[in-house]
């Protein structure tokens, strides 16, 4: 049994690597994973949630450039190099935009950046404030590759960092779903009669409220916030789940190895998750997938509804939200960009479910 078991194995994992599209999708996912794994490593801004506010330089365009004046802070940073890899640095010091400056007896004058043909204001600032006078080490040309958002943030830093809050939604959600799903599918195919109508009818009621409808709802019960759209969304997964096992346990339950369990004196929980559930668990691997897809478009919804990850969290759907009128305003790159990775996301893991379809099929 077991060397048939690897031979199939092997079999689907050769499938697998002769589809283009899935070998595509999959190291696609990999590299996005490790992008927003290393997002703080990678991201130009570093601050917690690429916060870093600059109202003078905002909605500029991709490879805006422009001198940065970092005031230092006496406050120390004792942060450990786990925290700032998890949470981004927590700098206290100033960055301020500036468009020229001169140096004149021990003081730094600079003219802070101003856009739309404005004049910035003139400042100055003692040199003592840098350490050893050393002010040059302070001034850095600065380039916003993707532009800056209607606060002045670095566009693509807010990207990287977003790309976790889909990555975090799709894991947890399906996570919850298929400790639920697979739980009452389990327990409906398997004993059949008055247990099995009772959890259709709960499954079934379940299913006919919309899914976004029975997300908001569970979200307002819970509150808004990072974790209770996680929950929500993982709430409205599991009957999707729940009615595949429910139907492949109810198949495979007639088989002669559950037979040969029964007769060996094996208990239920042995038989179900020993012998039945190993083998089923093809489709339930692709509909993970198909519900990964999902529990990224439910999130990114709930965010554009400003129910979901709440400011300043980056979110691909609150960018969407907070810049969809900038596409009738000159500056669509604002939303199509954090749209854009919804879209390339969601079709990674719709290619790579397909992939395993056709893979894991045992008829061919």
């Amino acid at each position: 049994m077991s060397k048939t078991s690897d031979s199939l194995s092997q079999l689907a994992l050769r499938k697998f690597k002769k589809n283009f599209w899935g070998v595509l999708s999959f190291w696609l996912i990999v590299i996005i994973g490790l992008m927003s794994l290393f997002a703080y490593v990678i991201a130009p801004d570093n601050s917690q949630n690429a916060n870093q506010m600059h109202l003078s330089i905002h909605s500029q365009r991709p490879g805006f450039e422009v001198q940065m004046l970092n005031i230092p802070s006496e406050i120390e940073n004792n942060q450990s190099f786990a925290s700032k890899l998890l949470f981004g640095t927590r700098s206290s010091d100033t960055e301020i935009p500036v468009s020229e400056y001169t140096v004149k007896n021990n003081t730094l004058f600079y003219t802070e950046y101003a856009s739309d043909g404005l004049i910035g204001a003139d400042k100055s600032i003692n040199l003592s404030v840098f350490p050893n006078n050393d002010y040059k080490s302070y001034i850095n040309h600065k380039t916003f590759l993707f532009g800056t958002d209607k606060y002045g943030r670095d566009l693509l830093s807010r990207v990287l960092i977003g790309s976790r809050i889909s990555f975090s939604i799709g894991f947890i959600a399906v996570f919850i779903s298929l400790v639920i799903g697979i739980f009452f599918g389990s327990i409906a195919g398997y004993y059949g009669g008055k247990v099995d109508a009772f959890i259709m009818w709960i499954i079934n009621v379940t299913w006919s409220i919309p899914t976004l409808l029975l997300v908001i709802a569970i979200t307002l019960a819970l509150g808004k916030g990072f974790w209770q759209v996680f929950i929500a969304v993982g709430l409205t997964m599991w009957v999707e789940v729940a009615r595949v096992v429910r139907g492949q346990i109810i198949s495979a339950k007639e088989m002669q190895y559950v037979t040969a369990a029964r007769a060996l004196g094996f208990n239920d929980y042995r038989i179900i998750t020993k012998h039945i559930l190993p083998n089923i668990m093809a489709p339930i691997i692709v509909i993970s997938a198909a519900n990964f897809a999902a529990a990224i478009l439910i999130e990114s919804g709930l965010s554009f509804l400003g129910i979901g990850a709440q400011p300043p969290m980056a979110s691909w759907g609150a960018m969407i939200k907070d810049h969809y009128n900038y596409i009738i305003l000159g500056k669509p790159y604002l939303a199509l960009i954090p749209g854009l990775c919804i879209m390339v996301l969601v079709m990674a893991f719709m290619l790579i479910g397909n992939a395993l379809r056709d893979a894991l099929d045992v008829k061919s």
